[in-house]
């Protein structure tokens, strides 16, 4: 699935799920921005493209504030060309019972999960337009499809990407540009691991007995930056292991 001589941002991509989508799609043949407040997450994951022969470089910056934005954007353009992959995956979790999570606490999480892909998204668009064909691949989440006790704030910002994607999709379909998103379901990254979820004892009652691994969720970002994926927009592609099934 060839992304030769194609830009790609992919957001969070110092570790984790941002990581193993970056690798995947700089062997795709994409230049990859790497993208993420974490400087030295970010070096190790450019070292890891260049050491297979890919072109990746290493951008730190907030993905989630708007002057930040543009200028990141800026030099992204000025090194590597127009964006026409884009991956909106940065994010954070959260876990506190409904009636104690603050003003802050929401206002932080909607800033990172959904304002910021949102205001990125905006930002990025125009490259898009001007060649007449983009991907934008939105990591949601499974908990935004079945709701998650003590994950109001997050859970809804992520049915926020959700609905993003749908009402996106629909505006720039005519102009060849695809939204799709992807929920993940229990992956073992870093930030799962720190959570107070039991990775393995949650997949030891999933339908496919294990966790999801990074890599899953980057061939399915792989497949809808792709050409073959020129004809699906809109979806909410669910790369959970069957924890999800509708």
């Amino acid at each position: 699935m060839s992304l030769k001589g194609r830009t790609a941002v992919v957001t969070g991509a110092g570790s984790g799920l941002g990581r193993a989508c970056a690798v995947q799609l700089a062997r795709d043949g994409a230049a990859v921005a790497v993208w993420d407040l974490n400087a030295e997450g970010a070096g190790e994951t450019v070292r890891t493209i260049e050491a297979e022969g890919g072109r990746a470089v290493a951008y730190v910056g907030d993905a989630a504030d708007r002057a930040a934005i543009e200028q990141t954007l800026a030099r992204i353009r000025a090194d590597l060309g127009p964006v026409l992959v884009l991956v909106n995956n940065a994010g954070i979790t959260g876990f506190k019972p409904f009636l104690e999570i603050t003003p802050e606490e929401l206002e932080r999480i909607y800033r990172i999960n959904l304002m910021g892909p949102f205001f990125l998204t905006q930002a990025v668009i125009p490259d898009m337009l001007a060649a007449g064909w983009g991907r934008i691949v939105n990591i949601s989440s499974s908990s935004a499809q079945t709701g998650a006790v003590g994950m109001a704030h997050y859970s809804s910002s992520k049915g926020g990407i959700i609905a993003l994607t749908k009402t996106l999709a629909q505006e720039f379909a005519a102009r060849g540009i695809t939204v799709n998103n992807i929920p993940p379901g229990f992956i073992d990254t870093p930030m799962t691991r720190a959570s107070p979820i039991d990775v393995d004892e949650i997949a030891a009652i999933s339908p496919m007995k294990r966790a999801g691994q990074p890599e899953d969720i980057a061939a399915a970002c792989s497949f809808l930056a792709s050409e073959a994926a020129g004809y699906i927009t809109g979806q909410t592609f669910g790369v959970n292991g069957g924890r999800v099934i509708y």
